[in-house]
This record gives C-alpha cells, structure tokens and sequence, in this order.
C-alpha cells in the first residue's frame, strides 16, 4: 500500500494536470556577468524562459530588506510566470558590504541620483539584458517590494523614458527621505515633503517630457513596518504627473479588498491603489494559483500580486484577466478564487481539491 505521504503528492501532481498548474518558482537563476561601471556594487540574475520568442518583455524585480534576489523569486513566483508566458526576468540583488540588511538604499540620495550610484547599476544591467537578449525596449516593466518598491520608485523617477510600468509594494514615495533616521520617520508615516514638493522631485530627477510609465500600488492596511499613509503619498507624488482627477475614476471592491482606478484623458488606466484588508507587510500571494510560496514577508492572503501585475502590464493573455465585478451577498468575504481565475470546482477536481484541503495542502 502506498503511503499517505505518496497518495497526496500523486493527488497534488493530478491536480496540477488537470489545471495546467505552473511551477512553483526556479532555481535556474544566472548570474549577471560584467554590465558596466556598476557605481552602487549591485549583484544581479536573469531568468529566461525555456521558450524564447523575439522581442521578449522584461521585468526588473527587486527584493525587499533581509532577503536575496533568489528568496524573492521563489517567494514571489516570477519566474514561473515568465517560464509560463514566455518573458525575461532581471533580479538586481543588494550586497552586505552596501547595506547589512541587505536593503537597497533608497533613502540615500546619492543612490537614487540618475547616472549615479545603485539607480545607475540597475540601468547598466537593464541596458545588457536588453542588448543580449532581443527584449522589446518599448516592453520592460519594474516591481518590488518595501525597500525594493521604494528602489522601484527611485527607477521609475530616474528613467521614466525607459519603462512601460512599475509596481510598488509596500514602498514609499520618491525622495521622501535623504537619511537613515529620516527613513524610518516616513516608514512609519511621520513628517516628510508635502505632496507638491514630492512632485517637484519627481519631475526634477529625469526632466522627462515624454509619456510616463504606469503605477501599480499595492499595500496591506495593516503594514505597521510601511504604513499605509506612504501609498496614499505615493499616489499623490504621481497624480499631477499623468494629468489625472484627484479622485479615482473607479472604485472597486473584491471582497473585503479594494482597487481603486485612476484614468488619463484617453481613458487608460495610469495608475491604481490596491488595498489589502488585514494584511501586513509583505508581498501578497495566492499559492493556490501555483505562483509562490508564502514565507517571511511573503503573504498568502488569496490574491497574488505577481499574477495580477503582470496582467496589467499585458504578460498574460486578456482572457485571462481578473472579472471586475463585486462578490456576490452570499459569498464568504475570504472565499477562494476572488479574481475569477476559473476553477472547476465539480467532479474529480472537487474530490481532489478536498482531499488536498483537508491535508493542510491547499487552501
């Protein structure tokens, strides 16, 4: 007689035939050769999927504060995603020797100046990853989480010309602090630049004139370590930028989570808040769809912000997309699948759902 242990992985293995469940993350990082100056001392890793068409997209993903750019994929999910739909990943990592958390240094500001420091060293490896490996430039995308988000915000300021899109998690606005002790005042939502001056800033680390990339902001209403009043000033810092109504165009509600939707003249969706009920801080993570793995400041609160990012950038098919409709009266605010992704829940995938369920497998 085969083992519990055995039965329930041959149960996991069917039930990942049957929905074509992707891979948890990989370990087939590459280590990022010689990519120029490198003024910040960053390390960095590429994943290329298996499947490489022409002018592939490309996202830049950086880690939050203690972890390392091969923790954050596996916990994130990235690069199973891009091995799915078939696009390029860049992990710049921080080093020890720059900061002991290993957090990038978002609050320095000779970091954060463009053509200087650590904003630069990710500039130089973006510039080799599209060079050596047809990435359609009109396509790269950056993420990141806390420390990372606040670095995204940084790379988004300091060459907007380069990306299509950014998503920031748990971050904070661009040049909202210049020391360590200041960085941890506005983590915690205490003083910092008003919204008029955390504009000028923005506009004045590129003197960019042309379209500016799209924002994706994520934060949990209960982050004590971020608190949620630094995504409210991030949208600020950006509102003026694209031109948009200082109210949302939408607002959406998924269960007891909330997006809110801020459109540009044309109708296009320039920049968004999600607000996570209850949730603190990390990066939020639905391990249900296959993407990720929960850990330390890796959150499975059933909503993967990685699945839901690269939607909106276009890396996964429209028909894909999230339904943008409330949960029924009926439905249980924490029920499984809020975005609609297409479960069956009927038949054998239902006996194999429960029996994963019921052995703390599956959610």
């Amino acid at each position: 007689m085969r083992s519990m242990s055995d039965t329930l992985a041959r149960l996991a293995a069917l039930r990942g035939t049957l929905r074509a469940q992707p891979t948890q993350g990989s370990p087939d990082l590459v280590a990022l050769d010689a990519f120029g100056s490198n003024p910040g001392a960053l390390g960095g890793y590429t994943y290329l999927p298996s499947k490489r068409g022409k002018d592939m997209a490309l996202v830049v993903v950086l880690h939050g504060c203690t972890q390392t750019a091969a923790g954050y994929d596996i916990g994130s999910g990235w690069s199973g995603l891009a091995e799915d739909y078939g696009f390029a990943l860049l992990f710049p990592e921080q080093r020890r020797a720059n900061n002991a958390n290993l957090c990038f240094n978002w609050f320095n500001p000779e970091d954060i100046r463009r053509d200087h420091g650590e904003v630069f060293s990710i500039r130089q490896m973006i510039a080799k990853v599209v060079t050596e490996h047809g990435i359609d430039s009109r396509r790269v995308f950056v993420t990141g989480l806390s420390a990372g988000g606040a670095m995204t915000a940084a790379m988004l300021a300091t060459y907007p010309e380069v990306f299509a899109g950014g998503a920031i998690i748990a971050g904070l606005p661009y040049a909202s602090a210049a020391t360590i002790p200041e960085a941890f005042d506005r983590m915690r939502g205490h003083g910092g630049p008003t919204a008029k001056e955390l504009e000028r800033r923005l506009r004045n680390a590129s003197g960019h004139k042309g379209r500016w990339p799209t924002l994706a902001i994520w934060q949990g209403t209960a982050d004590s370590t971020v608190v949620p009043s630094n995504a409210n000033a991030i949208v600020e810092q950006w509102k003026n930028i694209h031109g948009v109504d200082a109210s949302p165009r939408r607002v959406e509600d998924f269960g007891r989570h909330q997006r809110k939707v801020w459109t540009d003249a044309h109708g296009v969706e320039v920049i968004e808040l999600y607000t996570i009920a209850g949730m603190g801080h990390g990066t939020p993570l639905d391990v249900g769809t296959g993407y990720g793995a929960s850990g330390p400041f890796m959150l499975d609160v059933g909503i993967s912000s990685t699945v839901e990012i690269a939607r909106s950038w276009g890396l996964v098919p429209s028909f894909e997309k999230r339904r943008n409709t409330k949960a029924p009266a009926t439905q249980p605010e924490n029920a499984a699948d809020p975005f609609g992704t297409g479960s069956d829940r009927g038949g054998i995938q239902k006996i194999i759902e429960d029996a994963l369920r019921s052995a703390g497998l599956m959610r």
